[in-house]
């Protein structure tokens, strides 16, 4: 009889939604159909703050006596079996009835790459401040989470930390129907998780146990924590927005940060939607972490889409987008209406933050720390009892909660709304990604200050609001694959495919079915090239609670690709694994007639496709010569350069007007380029004389040269190389360029560097006399040589490579690691980061044994690459990594009276 029941409540269910009735969640109806005990359900009653007298009659006549009620929020938390859902569903009261399904934590200091630190020290910011640095003085931030260690002096309960709650629900534990309960005051509500900890040092820990160091975003914030603990569940969430809603005017509560979610597709009649939609009208702004399920596109966390909150991606301290960030969906969106409005929405992040390798307050309580080898490596010993290392979009979301906590010290009056269009509009580009990965672009805080203060005109260069004048443009394949995994016998593990040349993006997911969906077997999906590189999806940490899993690989490889499945250190449960290959290819363009034939076509259409490069109005014009405003707005637009005008109110140049005057400040601007994260460095263009620009001059290829160094953040090394020989390495035997004469003073070393990094060719020429044997190759640079459009596109797609890798021309893990320059010069890995192998140069001083060895951050040895006895001397190791997974890795190199230790990226 108990089945019949089920079956009609859940037929009635799903009629539902045909009958404009109740919204009812339907993984609650999945969940109903297997449950034999009354399930934990979160119903949403029509109306705006508490649930009333007769919301509460309601449950009482259908004997719902086990649950909480919330004191701010139209929703209660109840036990329910089928046949009583399925009767709130047809109650003209009820809203939504969803599963209180269990949501996830997103789990690196970027104050300096955003801005932050700049803001505290620029003069014309403090003075527009009151005289004071900026610090979110006067704005309360929850920090809606796993809970805060208050202990920690860095966000001490007492001080800026004003509230500490426990607020965890636990339906099961419950005999009657009562309003929630709150425990405050509590010293240390994150006990066994240390997540929410390390987001509220983000936030605003105010430095203390680090001389200001590691300080947060705005040290100066009020901080409410608000503790769900390490078990997040959805009326937990709601719960702080419950308390931020009740104590909203006590506590000054403006911003909510929400390092957690989930996945599956926007719905707008979700509970989580709704409350952040009241917030929304309280004028409270929330801030939530898109999702760390990337890289394959539709990984957006659903509650990050809603248009009323901020969606954060993660970038790295290169400014370049995480792997695991979670992406949307190219052109996905729509609209519905809420009440009398109709939003619109699109499948998308906001912006991206800093968000791998970030620093914050390590809870005090003894919670294991994933980093604990990095942790031991890069921080000094005073800190390690006080900071750890974590990433995700997690550590992203409070830098930004942080930032619009500065904003709204900054203009008290500033709505949600508002405080989103200034971030978006004062972005920086993100090269080769479009706005379903990164939305506007990476965060600046600086302009976003700049802007509020004195309504800065800018966003008019912003890619992702632009209209380009060329595309090249694109037609989609999707092929459906199937895998009978098994750890043991491997015949069916793989299967290949083939890539047609011309494709320029591919991508493979699995499907969220079988036993990876929905027990989360730890499957590791691997694509391989055609020469042998590897992507791989990864394998998350708490996979049991993973859906959808994938990768996406850009302008792959023509040929034979290999996809491949194989378990978490070979160990996984056998299954049918399916999913999907999609892949892009170009089937024409717009705006570029005139490249048809031309020899650069190819770069041309690669450098438009990546956003590198535009089209003028009448064409691409391949053969006119690139003009000096013209390169401004191509770097701005592919280079990563911020978005400045002077604070001063002075311009720097009296012959750029208009919209080019953002181009022309931006790129002359000290600290121009994303890559240098310290802004200390000179603008990647120069002035032609004093207050001029020469927005029509010409570019020359010395110009371009300085240009493209400085946009990946490589001042000190060309500096370095200044009034020494220009020289060009061909098959391992280096040449004189023979016109360094001519390249203007003060470019030697940027030209010498630009071509060591292949960024811009040298030209060669060979003579041969009649008594010599072999011929001699003469190298030249023709450094005031003009550089055409279709020049410049074949150009820019190799610094959009270099830009990529974000390797430094000499190695700089032991400059990182705090080993003196000295023994950096011995002992160095090169490249690093690196994709596939690395060379790894070490000095042995003294004769006798030497060891070489890698180890991951857990401290583990992967590899050991040399022992045995050497005499003094310099020697060199290579190290293959194809079969490791991304991260940060340790080599130790032991010789007879020393030990080095450097550092090492792999990327894939």
């Amino acid at each position: 009889m108990k089945n019949l029941v089920c079956v009609f409540a859940l037929s009635f269910l799903m009629a539902t939604r045909l009958f404009g009735q109740a919204v009812v969640d339907p993984q609650l109806v999945q969940e109903l159909q297997k449950s034999l005990t009354p399930v934990q359900v979160v119903v949403t009653f029509t109306g705006e703050g508490a649930p009333t007298p007769a919301h509460l009659q309601l449950l009482q006549s259908l004997g719902l006596s086990k649950g909480v009620t919330f004191k701010s929020l139209p929703i209660a938390g109840l036990l329910a079996t089928p046949a009583q859902v399925d009767a709130l569903a047809k109650s003209p009261y009820v809203r939504s009835v969803y599963l209180n399904k269990r949501l996830r934590y997103f789990n690196s200091n970027g104050t300096h790459l955003t801005g932050v630190q700049r803001l505290r020290t620029d003069p014309a910011i403090i003075s527009k401040n009151k005289g004071v640095p900026v610090s979110g003085k006067g704005v309360g931030v929850m920090i809606n989470d796993s809970g805060v260690d208050g202990t920690h002096e860095d966000i001490k309960l007492g001080t800026h930390l004003v509230q500490n709650v426990m607020g965890s629900t636990n339906l099961n534990s419950l005999s009657t129907l009562l309003p929630i309960t709150y425990l405050e005051n509590v010293a240390n509500t994150d006990t066994n998780s240390g997540h929410g900890t390390h987001c509220a040092g983000t936030v605003g820990g105010n430095g203390a146990k680090s001389g200001g160091e590691f300080a947060g975003a705005a040290p100066g914030a009020t901080l409410v924590g608000y503790g769900s603990g390490a078990a997040l569940f959805i009326l937990d969430a709601i719960g702080g927005y419950d308390y931020a809603l009740t104590h909203q005017y006590l506590y000054g509560i403006r911003v909510i940060s929400n390092s957690w979610g989930t996945s599956g597709d926007f719905d707008p009649a979700d509970p989580v939607n709704i409350v952040s939609k009241k917030a929304y009208d309280l004028g409270i702004v929330s801030v939530f972490a898109a999702g760390n399920d990337g890289p394959s596109s539709d990984t957006h966390n659903p509650y990050a889409i809603a248009p009323w909150v901020i969606s954060v991606g993660a970038g790295d301290k290169y400014g370049k987008l995480a792997d695991f960030s979670s992406r949307g969906v190219k052109g996905e969106g729509g609209s519905f209406t809420v009440g009398n409005q109709t939003w619109h929405y699109e499948n998308r992040p906001t912006l991206v933050a800093p968000g791998v390798d970030i620093v914050s307050t390590r809870a005090v309580a003894p919670v294991s720390s994933l980093s604990a080898q990095m942790d031991a490596e890069l921080l000094q010993p005073a800190h390690l009892p006080f900071y750890t290392h974590m990433s995700g979009t997690s550590m992203a979301t409070p830098h930004v909660a942080g930032v619009v906590a500065l904003m709204l010290e900054a203009n008290p009056s500033l709505t949600p709304a508002q405080v989103k269009e200034i971030l978006q509009k004062t972005a920086t580009n993100m090269p080769g990604h479009a706005s379903w990965e990164v939305g506007a672009g990476y965060l600046n805080a600086y302009a976003a200050i700049d802007h509020i203060y004195r309504n800065t005109t800018f966003g008019t260069f912003l890619n992702y609001t632009r209209t380009f004048n060329s595309a090249v443009n694109t037609s989609s394949e999707t092929k459906a694959f199937s895998l009978n995994f098994n750890p043991i016998v491997t015949a069916g593990n793989q299967l290949t495919f083939q890539v047609a040349s011309g494709t320029n993006s591919l991508e493979a997911k699995l499907n969220a079915t079988g036993l990876l969906g929905q027990t989360g077997n730890p499957v590791n999906l691997i694509l391989i090239s055609p020469s042998g590189q590897q992507f791989r999806s990864g394998i998350p940490v708490a996979f049991a609670l993973y859906s959808d899993r994938g990768m996406a690989v850009a302008s792959p490889e023509a040929g034979t690709w290999t996809l491949k499945a194989e378990g978490l250190n070979g160990l996984a449960l056998p299954e049918t694994i399916n999913g999907t290959l999609h892949l892009t290819q170009t089937t024409g363009t717009s705006g570029l007639a005139d490249i048809a034939g031309h020899p650069a076509e190819a770069s041309i259409k690669m450098a438009v496709a990546a956003k590198l490069v535009d089209a003028l109005p009448t064409g691409f014009k391949p053969n006119e010569v690139l003009k000096r405003i013209q390169l401004a707005d191509y770097l701005v637009m592919g280079q990563a350069i911020r978005q400045f005008m002077p604070t001063s109110g002075a311009a720097t140049v009296s012959d750029v007007t208009g919209a080019p005057l953002l181009l022309a400040e931006s790129v002359l601007a000290k600290g121009a380029a994303l890559r240098d994260r310290t802004h200390a460095l000179k603008g990647v263009m120069t002035l032609v004389s004093a207050g001029k620009f020469n927005p029509n001059g010409n570019v020359n290829r010395a110009a371009l040269a300085y240009s493209l160094v400085q946009a990946l953040g490589f001042q000190e090394y060309a500096l370095q190389r200044n009034g020494k020989p220009v020289t060009v390495t061909v098959n391992g035997q280096s040449y004189p360029v023979e016109d360094a004469s001519s390249i203007p003073a003060g470019l030697e070393g940027y030209v010498s560097l630009a071509l060591d990094l292949n960024l811009i060719n040298a030209f060669y020429g060979v003579t041969q006399g009649p008594f010599d044997l072999f011929p001699k190759l003469h190298a030249t640079f023709k450094p005031l040589q003009d550089v055409t459009r279709a020049e410049f596109a074949v150009i820019i797609t190799r610094t959009h490579a270099s830009w990529n890798a974000a390797t430094d021309p000499v190695a700089t893990s032991a400059a990182v690691l705090g080993v003196p320059a000295a023994e950096k010069a011995k002992n160095y890995s090169y490249p690093n980061p690196f994709t596939g192998s690395t060379t790894i140069s070490y000095s042995v001083e003294e004769a006798g044994f030497v060891t070489v060895e890698v180890y991951n951050l857990h401290g583990r040895k992967v590899r050991t690459l040399v022992t045995e006895e050497k005499p003094a001397g310099t020697y060199t190791v290579p190290f293959q990594a194809d079969n490791l997974p991304t991260g940060t890795y340790l080599y130790k190199v032991s010789t007879p009276g020393k030990e080095i230790s450097n550092k090492m990226v792999l990327t894939k």
